[in-house]
């Protein structure tokens, strides 16, 4: 097997591969050798059948497996020997197309290899971490929001009309020209006016309705309706309309706290506060990370392929313009080019992305079983009642896992960093928070 360079500029590089037919003829004999002693053939006993016979009836089919095994092996070795790892996938083309049994077998590898990332000095990084405490105000905004979010009815008063969200109290029963239906009637059923939880139309007929009235209500049963037998029909509701009520906010006292599986009020307090500073915590998290990208892209400098650049900067451009015309799902659309800003972003994600990489394999950070399985579970929850099928799922999607794993390993690279610098902390209040947060979505 001999490898000739061809090329050498900056990341590319480019080789010849020549299998000569006499080693492709070994290794072909090599396969036959392997696999005679279980080939049964008429005239011969297991094991037995001649050499030339076997390369006769099967050799052209074990020729491009060999051949196959030949080039992925010199390539194997041709990156073990130079230590090049490619960027992405490597072009390999055969290149004397007209080849025949008994010619050397010629093949080009052409790829752009990663650069030699070099080492930094992390320790004079010097990071603000943004502390926010959950005090009493926010609390308190909180409790009132679950409140309204637990409310309850109370009776309106006498004569007084139903309006948009409050609830009425009925009897009702619904018939199809004439005929009660089944399901179509119920008892002292609630219903919140505004909810849209009936058939559409339903509900706005009911508002200006009084306790101890009867209202009929007209609706037609949409064409994709889950039965059958009534979809598309108009049916007639008769409702007996026992009582109406007006929305109020929960009392905030020990039975709310209960409601959200609190043992009392002061221990709702604190979930909510805990729950706050968690919050607050990971919006800090975002804005020193943001923080620490900034300043190692500063400290940072080497070659990028310029390969993975351009597909950085198309994805990017890609994505943008889909943020701006969300109205388009697919990608039935004009394709996209990167302008010079997208080149410029796409860069520094490729090489802070190369750098962390990097960083985190010198220092053996792995993205544990329990990690990758934690991140599996929270994307399941998206999908209630499928989490078996999502699991096996992403077991069988390489790329998934990758995708799940990518971000874990990247935090977990930004955490180590974190801890070789020198984080000073600083108390901001919350609408400062926010502001900081907003910064990062306009830059």
């Amino acid at each position: 097997m001999q490898v000739t360079e061809t090329l050498k500029d900056g990341l590319k590089r480019g080789y010849e591969i020549t299998l000569t037919a006499a080693e492709l003829d070994a290794k072909v004999m090599e396969k036959l050798t392997e696999a005679q002693p279980g080939i049964e053939m008429k005239g011969f006993r297991k094991g037995k059948v001649p050499m030339a016979l076997l390369k006769k009836q099967f050799g052209e089919r074990v020729m491009g497996e060999a051949m196959q095994e030949s080039i992925d092996g010199a390539m194997s070795d041709h990156f073990k020997e130079t230590g090049d790892r490619p960027a992405l996938q490597p072009d390999v083309k055969m290149t004397n197309e007209n080849w025949k049994q008994g010619d050397d077998v010629v093949v080009s590898l052409n790829y752009e290899a990663l650069p030699e990332i070099p080492d930094a000095d992390l320790s004079g990084l010097k990071l603000e971490k943004l502390v926010v405490k959950a005090d009493e105000a926010s609390v308190d905004e909180a409790l009132a929001n679950l409140a309204a979010t637990a409310q309850d009815f109370d009776d309106k008063a006498e004569g007084e009309a139903a309006a948009d969200g409050d609830q009425v109290v009925m009897d009702f029963v619904g018939k199809i020209d004439g005929e009660a239906f089944e399901g179509g009637a119920a008892e002292d059923y609630p219903l919140v006016l505004g909810s849209n939880s009936f058939i559409p139309g339903f509900e706005e007929q009911l508002v200006g309705a009084k306790a101890g009235s009867e209202v009929e209500a007209t609706v037609s049963f949409p064409a994709d309706y889950q039965a059958e037998h009534l979809a598309g029909k108009e049916a007639v509701f008769t409702c007996t309309i026992k009582a109406v009520k007006a929305p109020k906010a929960a009392e905030i006292n020990d039975e709310l706290a209960k409601k959200f599986g609190a043992e009392d009020l002061a221990g709702l307090k604190t979930q909510i506060s805990e729950r706050l500073e968690a919050e607050y915590g990971g919006a800090s998290r975002a804005i020193m990370k943001r923080d620490l990208l900034d300043k190692l892209d500063d400290l940072i400098s080497f070659e990028l392929p310029p390969t993975l650049v351009d597909a950085e900067a198309k994805q990017i451009a890609h994505q943008l313009w889909h943020d701006e015309h969300k109205d388009v799902e697919g990608h039935d659309h004009p394709e996209i080019e990167a302008t010079e800003e997208h080149v410029k972003l796409g860069e520094r994600r490729v090489r802070l992305g190369l750098f962390l990489a990097d960083l985190g394999q010198k220092n053996n950070i792995e993205v544990t079983d329990a990690e990758m399985t934690q991140a599996v579970m929270a994307q399941a929850r998206q999908y209630p009642g499928q989490e078996r099928q999502f699991f096996e799922f992403i077991q069988q999607n390489q790329q998934m896992q990758q995708q799940l794993r990518a971000p874990i390993f990247e935090d977990k690279v930004v955490d180590y960093v974190f801890e070789l610098s020198t984080v000073t902390d600083k108390e901001v209040t919350k609408d400062e928070l926010q502001k900081a947060v907003e910064a990062l979505d306009e830059e």
